[in-house]
């Protein structure tokens, strides 16, 4: 156990950004709310999920919806406590902790502003390792945990309470809701035991993102590259840079749908890169051969300064660099690859691990 201040903060919502693989919402956003809770109410206390009662009851609190939404549609602060109070009155039970559902800039800093404003711990743990686009695909869901009950609140204050039979109805009704609310807002759902926490959860996700966090900025203030720190500590591979030449996206059905394509600048010149994403990146294909892909992490950071950039801030003109990380094993099991794998978003291809792609002539 510890307690997080506002540096652990910043560097948690900075690391968190780069393993949302570009969703997981605004990461300026989600650290102004999570670091205006902690100076409200104190420092959250950070438990690691072997911390945790067998019988402890624990909830994730995240938002939902299109990342891009939430740039001009902000968050009041009180939608996620209606949701997370909306469901301990469901249960009728005391809920002991929160935990991030992914890794985000927005959804790694809710949880933090819930613990602070309700005096609970946070776990060092979530379903993901990174982030994805819809509800069933958390390593809860490979464990057979129901994602309902659900509650799911707007700013406006209207309320949902779902229960539903399996946890992919749980996304399809939810995101029928989330649209009809204005494409943003915040839910409490996967309520868990701590022994399923145990069992199920991606353990030390938010100890990992502190670590990429400080990783950037200290490269920051030292005026060095930390590409390299980055890759070794994620055990991760760079795959291009390049300057952005065009991005296409659109809100489809409460995602952020488009593609990103890249012209090669120094090592890479003469080469490009199309980044294919729907709230994440999914799909990463150099001069039309394919180098990662869904569930492996995808992330884009800036060339000069090494932030993460997520989907809604790609720019036409900016230069940034790509890299890829081998997912949690969990992701790779037939379960995960049939929940999280490229023919589910519709790519006619099967999953290779970027072990094999990115770097072929190490796995031999």
């Amino acid at each position: 156990m510890r307690l997080l201040d506002e540096q652990a903060i910043e560097h948690i919502a900075l690391g968190a950004s780069l393993l949302g693989t570009g969703g997981g919402g605004d990461p300026h956003i989600g650290r102004l709310m999570a670091l205006n809770a902690i100076k409200k109410h104190g420092p959250v206390k950070l438990l690691s999920p072997d911390e945790l009662p067998d019988d402890a009851l624990v909830v994730p609190s995240a938002m939902m919806g299109a990342p891009i939404v939430i740039i001009e549609k902000i968050p009041n602060g009180e939608e996620f406590i209606t949701a997370f109070k909306g469901l301990e009155e469901v249960l009728g039970k005391k809920v002991y902790a929160t935990i991030p559902i992914e890794a985000g800039g927005v959804n790694s800093m809710i949880p933090i502003a819930v613990a602070a404003q309700l005096g609970i711990p946070l776990v060092d743990a979530d379903g993901m390792g990174r982030a994805f686009p819809e509800l069933q695909m958390v390593t809860y869901h490979l464990d057979g945990i129901p994602a309902s009950p659900m509650v799911i609140v707007d700013e406006k204050g209207n309320s949902v309470i779902l229960q539903t039979i399996t946890n992919n109805w749980a996304e399809e009704i939810a995101r029928v809701c989330t649209v009809t609310m204005g494409a943003s807002v915040m839910i409490s759902i996967y309520s868990m035991l701590g022994s399923q926490v145990k069992e199920s959860g991606i353990k030390g996700i938010m100890t990992f993102s502190e670590q990429i966090g400080k990783i950037i900025l200290d490269a920051r203030t030292e005026n060095s590259n930390p590409i390299a720190q980055l890759l070794e500590l994620t055990h991760g591979y760079e795959l291009f840079k390049g300057k952005i030449t065009d991005v296409s996206r659109d809100i489809q059905g409460g995602f952020n749908r488009g593609l990103c394509a890249l012209s090669g600048i120094d090592d890479y010149t003469g080469e490009s890169m199309d980044v294919s994403f729907q709230n994440e990146n999914l799909i990463a294909t150099k001069d039309g051969t394919v180098v990662a892909t869904v569930p492996d992490l995808i992330c884009i950071l800036d060339a000069d300064t090494s932030i993460p950039v997520t989907t809604e801030t790609l720019k036409f003109g900016r230069r940034v660099v790509v890299i890829g990380i081998p997912c949690d094993h969990k992701w790779r099991t037939a379960k995960g690859i049939e929940t999280v794998g490229p023919r589910y978003f519709g790519y006619d291809l099967d999953y290779t691990p970027i072990e094999r792609l990115a770097a072929p002539q190490e796995a031999e």
